[in-house]
């Protein structure tokens, strides 16, 4: 395996890593303070970390398999990621709606602002170095996950406002508002995983 291949490598266990890490941090902190936001950006950050498993499947089968089975066992998993997405867009509505209506207030939550702006930082540095090394092994996979990878950039900015409207102005409705941004998130991207596996 050549020297951009395993940088390509490196990226996507970094990406792994980080997204689990992200995800339990999320998701404990969101608990804590009852924040569907929190929680939903933590759900992202799990299917993220799938996704990027898939791709650390196939960068490591490069040169062993042939395409067809390379493409055929990638879309398989791309329809799982996909159908993962769509239960976790539903719950998140679910909840967003509930604590919208239900007026179920979440408490402030430091942490989860604090994560917000680490990912904010992190995800385009990664972007722009998987875009590149995509670029250089023409690996449309590679570019693609870039793509995704700026799009939980966009999604920190999101949960950033969020958290900062509740913790500074007292702005409650701010948290499920987020919620429902997550699920437009989790809903495109399990669209564009479900077209991907069925071309």
């Amino acid at each position: 395996m050549n020297k951009l291949y395993r940088k390509a490598l490196f990226l996507e266990y970094f990406t792994v890593f980080y997204n689990l890490l992200e995800a339990f941090v999320s998701i404990f902190f969101g608990a804590m303070a009852d924040s569907i936001a929190l929680i939903g950006f933590g759900l992202d950050s799990i299917v993220e970390s799938l996704s990027g498993l898939v791709l650390v499947w196939r960068l490591r089968q490069h040169g062993k398999i042939s395409a067809e089975q390379e493409e055929k066992i990638e879309k398989r998993a791309q329809m799982f990621v996909a159908i993962t997405f769509f239960i976790l867009a539903a719950y998140v509505l679910y909840e967003s709606l509930n604590k919208l209506f239900g007026q179920e207030v979440p408490d402030p939550s430091l942490p989860g602002i604090i994560i917000a702006a680490v990912s904010i930082v992190v995800m385009p540095l990664l972007m722009i170095q998987k875009y590149r090394t995509g670029q250089q092994i023409n690996s449309k996979a590679l570019i693609a996950d870039s793509k995704e990878t700026l799009a939980c950039a966009f999604l920190s900015v999101a949960l950033l406002i969020g958290l900062g409207a509740n913790y500074l102005f007292g702005f409650w409705q701010a948290d499920p508002i987020v919620g429902l941004v997550v699920v437009f998130f989790l809903v495109r991207e399990g669209l564009e995983n479900w077209q991907e596996s069925r071309e």
